[in-house]
């Protein structure tokens, strides 16, 4: 089903109110409508499916001479995006401490107020940050743990996230408890095992990666958070290469703490991300910036970060609303079938291997390929110098390979030549 221009417009109202906050602002930005028009000229109601896609690719501008397969690094920005976040830049850049902290402060409000609404929680549990790792050392280093206390994580987990709990580790003496998880894998019930087979009498915390980001593997957090819970266990979820991609609302998860990078998945500006903390369990961890009641029970008090990009943050709202327009459930369709796409003409290969799995249950977007006789790098190098095709090596415990991470604006014409040059690697 294609976006009608009317629905289009009529959501976009939704970033106008959240970033320009009415008639505060000067009168040069109250005409930000006629260019929110001008930028989304979207495709009638009887357009194909190809051609939505092809004006999704063309809201973007990204170069032509490189086709980037490490969306899960970062993501590129629509159009947009670029342009809210120029507008404000400009505007705070008019007077700083005027604009930014007695105008755009402002505006955090009604930003926080969608993006629960996208995330399916109240605002109160909502804190807007920079990025996965801010938001949850937040949660790690301000939990109320003692020593002797246990935590269970894997050793496929994030580094920056493995080396907070380290840190506690060395700081605090708590327990780290460690999983060592054979990916890919398509049994829940063993995913589920490996975790709860962790808990003990000493357990205090569980630490989730919602997508293995090395091998895209979709790890079955509701139903660990169920078994932690009846042990009164907290559950910290990783969702950075969830949110955004898969349609599911936070609270589905069953977790205490979520921490996301609206820069991946959600295409917003660069360095912006979002912690969710449970309404009860704000008043027990610490703020990791602390302002005057750092165990207090407002969520703002995670956001005492002092001077930030408040044009990046005005900004999140206009890829909010990009997002919303394709839509949730046709977006990860797209990036399912991306993926897929190209894994199927390369999986019998001789010498190809695909190291994620094929079920929907257990991956998306994220696919890793190994070839066999070539390191990662090699086969990194390989495709950049010859195909201009960007690529990252995984060499991280026991998974190695090639992360190929397709996004909206990739085309299966862009796929088609990473295909023929796997092919021409192993001939």
């Amino acid at each position: 089903m294609s976006v009608n221009r009317r629905i289009f417009l009529k959501r976009l109202g939704t970033t106008i109110g959240t970033a320009a906050v009415g008639s505060l602002l000067l009168p040069s930005m109250a005409s930000g409508k006629n260019v929110f028009e001008q930028e989304f000229n979207a495709p009638s109601p009887d357009v194909s499916e190809e051609d939505f896609w092809v004006w999704v690719q063309e809201s973007f501008t990204v170069s032509p001479n490189i086709i980037n397969l490490n969306n899960g690094g970062v993501s590129p920005q629509p159009k947009v995006t670029q342009d809210t976040f120029e507008k404000y830049n400009r505007l705070c850049n008019e007077a700083p401490s005027y604009y930014m902290w007695n105008i755009l402060n402002e505006g955090r409000e009604a930003l926080r107020a969608d993006l629960a609404s996208f995330a399916g929680c109240s605002p109160e549990e909502i804190a807007i940050d920079r990025n996965t790792t801010e938001a949850l050392d937040t949660v790690i280093y301000g939990l109320q743990l003692k020593p002797g206390d246990e935590v269970v994580l894997t050793k496929q987990d994030y580094p920056n996230v493995i080396n907070a709990w380290k840190m506690r580790e060395k700081r605090d003496g708590i327990v780290l408890r460690w999983i060592n998880l054979e990916l890919p894998s398509e049994d829940e019930d063993a995913l589920v095992h490996a975790y709860t087979s962790q808990f003990s009498d000493k357990t205090k915390v569980v630490n989730i990666t919602h997508i293995i980001n090395w091998i895209g593997q979709i790890i079955p957090v509701k139903k660990i958070a169920k078994v932690a819970h009846e042990h009164g266990i907290d559950v910290v979820v990783d969702g950075a290469h969830t949110f955004a991609l898969l349609d599911f609302k936070i609270p589905d998860l069953d977790c205490d703490y979520f921490g996301t990078s609206l820069h991946k998945w959600m295409c917003a500006p660069f360095g912006s991300g979002l912690l969710y903390v449970k309404k009860d369990k704000i008043n027990k961890i610490y703020s990791l910036c602390p302002d005057s009641d750092p165990l207090g029970d407002k969520i703002t008090k995670f956001e005492a970060l002092g001077t930030r990009s408040f044009a990046s943050e005005m900004a999140i709202g206009s890829s909010l609303d990009f997002h919303l327009a394709i839509g949730s459930k046709r977006k990860e369709k797209r990036l399912r079938a991306l993926k897929d796409y190209w894994t199927n003409r390369v999986k019998n290969l001789p010498g190809i291997r695909i190291n994620t799995s094929f079920k929907p249950q257990y991956a998306c977007v994220i696919g890793l390929v190994s070839v066999e006789g070539k390191k990662p790098g090699e086969v990194v190098r390989y495709l950049f110098d010859k195909y201009k095709i960007h690529t990252t090596g995984i060499e991280w415990e026991n998974i190695s390979g090639v992360r190929v991470t397709p996004s909206v604006y990739t085309t299966f014409r862009d796929l088609d030549k990473l295909v023929l040059a796997l092919q021409k690697l192993v001939s």
